[in-house]
């Protein structure tokens, strides 16, 4: 099955989040198996202070730019196709913010090309 990133930006700090979308997290790759698709990971982010902009060799600390929307954590699944994808990724929880789905190279595809 191809594989996906599934992106989720959200506005509301990470320490402000509700239990239950917490608690929604931890219980959505048992949705995902049960809607037809399989969830490979789930990562969280540190706050986006924590991190170090890499642009043109410089460093930066820090995010690169200003946003609202945060990236906080990605979620890589395997679903049949694109439309499978989204459907699955709706079931993200987010409080006040969204999810990109983004399909995931297959080097062995490009490699055998």
């Amino acid at each position: 099955m191809p594989e996906y990133a599934v992106l989720i930006y959200e506005r509301v700090p990470a320490d402000e989040l509700p239990p239950e979308v917490m608690e929604a997290h931890g219980a959505l790759p048992g949705r995902i198996a049960d809607a037809g698709g399989r969830t490979i990971a789930g990562l969280a982010l540190e706050e986006p202070s924590t991190g170090t902009s890499i642009r043109s060799g410089l460093l930066t600390d820090g995010p690169f730019i200003e946003t609202k929307e945060v990236l906080r954590g990605i979620y890589l699944m395997e679903a049949h196709d694109l439309d499978h994808a989204l459907e699955l990724a709706k079931m993200t929880p987010i409080v006040d913010g969204g999810v990109e789905v983004r399909p995931l190279l297959d080097f062995q595809v490009l490699e055998d090309s």
